[in-house]
């Protein structure tokens, strides 16, 4: 049974996220996420009811109306992946961990994407782009 892939919000702008989410989706070997850049439309109505400034501060996924954000976004994005379900368990058995694991990520981004070479985020771009539908 195919199931529709869930959105996953990211920072379009940010190329340590691009090329966090690519790896992620090239992980994702059954399409069960679908790359969704903030700022959008699309991601304004999905995280409708939530402040430009809270839809920026984090990464979201987007299911069955529920919004799940920063380390909170760990389990249901690693369940789909093939051989996720452990390191899933294992960030909703310690939420405190997953989320200040997430937080000094995205607090350290532009540092931790500084010495990515200008290939590798040419890369992120080309699997986040051949991951949607409408090719944007």
């Amino acid at each position: 049974m195919d199931v529709a892939p869930v959105p996953v919000l990211y920072d379009a702008d940010c190329g340590f996220c691009r090329f966090s989410l690519a790896l992620l989706l090239r992980w994702d070997t059954k399409g069960r996420l679908r790359p969704v850049a903030l700022g959008t439309d699309e991601a304004r109505a999905l995280l409708a009811g939530m402040s430009e400034e809270q839809q920026m501060a984090s990464w979201h996924l987007v299911e069955d109306g529920a919004i799940h954000s920063g380390g909170g976004a760990f389990p249901p994005v690693l369940a789909r992946l093939p051989g996720g379900r452990p390191l899933a368990r294992a960030s909703e058995r310690f939420p405190a961990a997953s989320d200040c694991l997430y937080r000094w990520v995205a607090d350290h981004r532009s540092l931790l994407g500084r010495p990515m070479p200008a290939s590798a985020r040419r890369w992120a771009d080309r699997v986040i782009s051949g991951s949607r539908p409408d090719g944007r």
